[in-house]
């Protein structure tokens, strides 16, 4: 089955999270060689295949099949490929359905390894990813068998094929801040406390303001207020609560209770309540390991192109094999237009993904 039709099957399945909508069981008949391991919870898919060549390095390809929704604005139907001057309109072309036929087609050509090949898949990254990928991990864990090496197919690149791989990610830490005060007419200040006013006072120590200096493999970690409301809506009442929530993107210089501290420093004069929730923490991959001298040494190849190393963006499932010490990159397409209206990506893309993953198996 050649490249371009695997993907345009993968494409055609409305597999918005969690739901695979078979993607699963074509995925595992084309790779009819391998074993398998096969988990569902809570609706969720989780497929994991291998193939022991021989005794050397575990090298694993890891991605999701599940979209998300594909909105409105479409100039045709999001889930049928629809080509045109060399680029393919459909939901999850680039995020993430070309990096998962490129290295199917890439394991599936590869007649030899000093190691196991394997790769996995789930259909809840989109979502909460409660039963997705760490599920299987942990699997793999009990087993034994966690892969060596691991290479996460998400859509990376910037301007230009080749010019981006992920060596980490920072982590997502959420916090929820509720300043309690007193409610009152707005023309007897005295007589309430104003909890507006008394917050007033801390946002410019607080808002946009950096938790440390960064790093060569990090950007710093920011303080970013992203939502303040209190009061009714009206002009004679000061409002007895108020509530602001935050996010901070931290790196590994950064922790969940150094956040903490940053809030308790500049409200511990208040009445306040924190609630802080970390749904991702920070990993990075050594820039001199194995995967990524090998990983730049294959883009290069196949592209000219010099990738620089980075850690920016959000999440990923790269985060649960980070937690595991498991050293892990990730490549793919431009990501342009991810979970846009009209998402595409270019046949020329997708083939030149497969030769760089080829080629990265066949030099390991």
């Amino acid at each position: 089955m050649e490249l371009i039709s695997i993907f345009d099957k993968l494409l055609r399945y409305k597999s918005i999270t969690p739901d695979d909508d078979g993607a699963m069981n074509f995925i595992e008949g084309y790779l009819e060689d391998f074993e398998t391991i096969y988990i569902e919870k809570e609706g969720v898919k989780n497929l994991f295949m291998y193939k022991k060549f021989g005794k050397g390095d575990h090298l694993c390809f890891a991605g999701h099949v599940d979209v998300v929704p594909p909105g409105e604005g479409w100039d045709s139907d999001p889930f049928e490929p629809f080509h045109k001057d060399g680029k393919i309109y459909a939901r999850g072309t680039q995020d993430m359905k070309s990096g998962v036929a490129a290295f199917l087609k890439a394991c599936k050509d590869s007649s030899s390894f000093n190691g196991t090949l394997s790769v996995l898949l789930t259909s809840d990254e989109e979502g909460d990813a409660r039963y997705g990928t760490i599920e299987m991990i942990q699997k793999l864990d009990s087993l034994g068998f966690l892969p060596d090496f691991v290479v996460v197919a998400e859509p990376t690149c910037e301007k230009l094929f080749g010019d981006a791989i992920k060596i980490g990610r920072r982590g997502s830490i959420n916090g929820v801040i509720e300043k309690i005060g007193t409610q009152g007419h707005a023309a007897y200040p005295e007589k309430s406390k104003n909890p507006i006013h008394k917050v007033a006072q801390v946002l410019p120590h607080m808002a946009g303001v950096n938790l440390d200096e960064g790093d060569e493999n990090f950007a710093p970690s920011q303080f970013v207020i992203t939502d303040i409301r209190a009061g009714m809506e009206v002009t004679n009442v000061t409002p007895g609560k108020l509530k602001m929530m935050f996010n901070v993107r931290n790196s590994t210089k950064t922790t969940k209770d150094d956040v903490e501290a940053f809030v308790h420093k500049y409200f511990k004069e208040m009445d306040y309540t924190l609630v802080l929730n970390q749904s991702a923490k920070p990993f990075v991959t050594n820039p001199n390991s194995k995967l990524v001298r090998n990983m730049l040494l294959s883009i290069q190849n196949v592209t000219g192109v010099e990738p620089k190393l980075s850690t920016a963006g959000g999440t990923s499932d790269a985060r649960f094999f980070g937690e595991y010490g498991i050293d892990t990159v990730e490549f793919g397409v431009i990501n342009d237009t991810i979970h846009a209206p009209n998402e595409r990506t270019s046949e020329a893309e997708v083939k030149a993904l497969y030769e760089v993953f080829l080629r990265l198996i066949e030099q390991f």
